[in-house]
């Protein structure tokens, strides 16, 4: 074998590890980004079924679904007062 042939399999293994390195920064940066939002509705869930809870003797409610969970899981205490302000008034 020739230099050359040597150098130029060398070069594909390296640019063969290097597009397998791109694409899994591609796919995991978002698996992470839908992980978190995935987590954080979860705990937006548990913290309107503890409000509606409590809530429930002075009539507050806030409905309990995907879109309520997220809004309240990524905005945090300033979600739940919109949403608040939203169903209730």
């Amino acid at each position: 074998m020739s230099f050359t042939l040597e150098a130029g399999i060398f070069l594909a293994y390296a640019a063969g590890l290097f597009f397998i390195y791109l694409l899994g920064k591609f796919l995991i940066v978002p698996l992470k980004w839908v992980g978190r939002l995935i987590l954080s509705s979860v705990i937006g869930g548990i913290f309107i079924l503890a409000f509606n809870l409590i809530g429930g003797h002075w009539g507050i409610f806030l409905p309990l679904n995907l879109l309520t969970a997220a809004i309240t899981g990524v905005l945090g205490i300033p979600g739940v007062v919109l949403l608040l302000l939203y169903f209730n008034f």
